[in-house]
């Protein structure tokens, strides 16, 4: 599988993790910033991203004046802000950005972010190259990142955007949202 370039797009979920895990925070209803991809760790997909994986992706991007896109559910006819910084760390990939108040759907994910109603973020990405572990799970070793979008249901239940209404409600919710989620990914696999 070495080299082998995938089809596209494929989409990776991430947000605010507890105990100060790497995560999402979200400033004044619209400052985003943390980090969109954590290195490392197995997804649900049973997926890891490898550290380096979008550094070729951003220097391209870099060369030719383009940006990573702040999109709302992986909509590319919804873009809903600026990604100002994205870049990689040892923890993973970066972000820190802000939604445009000026777009009607910009307004309308503050105000569902500030009221807990959403608070997922999820990358949308082409893998240029993977292998295979020992257990027939992918390593991603490069990517090319398109966007980085705000989600309603993350594929991590453990990891949200952290925002002003992280009541126990949202909470309930939020274990909801990931038993649909969960029950919607079983259904896929049958």
């Amino acid at each position: 599988m070495d080299g082998t370039i995938w089809g596209a797009p494929e989409r990776k979920f991430q947000a605010a993790e507890p105990d100060g895990e790497p995560g999402f925070t979200v400033v004044g209803g619209e400052e985003i910033a943390g980090y969109a991809s954590v290195f490392n760790r197995r997804d649900q997909g049973g997926d890891v991203v490898l550290p380096g994986a979008y550094a070729d992706s951003l220097k391209a991007m870099t060369k030719s004046g383009r940006r990573v896109k702040m999109l709302w559910q992986h909509d590319p006819t919804q873009p809903i802000g600026i990604w100002d910084v994205v870049r990689e760390d040892k923890t993973g990939l970066y972000v820190k950005g802000r939604l445009l108040p000026e777009v009607e759907k910009g307004r309308e994910a503050a105000a569902l972010l500030e009221a807990g109603a959403i608070d997922g973020l999820s990358i949308g990405y082409r893998t240029v190259k993977a292998e295979r572990d020992g257990k027939g799970h992918r390593l991603l070793q490069e990517l090319e990142l398109w966007e980085v979008s705000l989600v309603t249901f993350p594929m991590r239940p453990e990891a949200r955007v952290a925002g002003k209404a992280d009541a126990l409600e949202a909470e309930t919710w939020r274990d909801v949202a990931a038993l649909l989620e969960e029950a919607r990914a079983r259904m896929g696999r049958a």
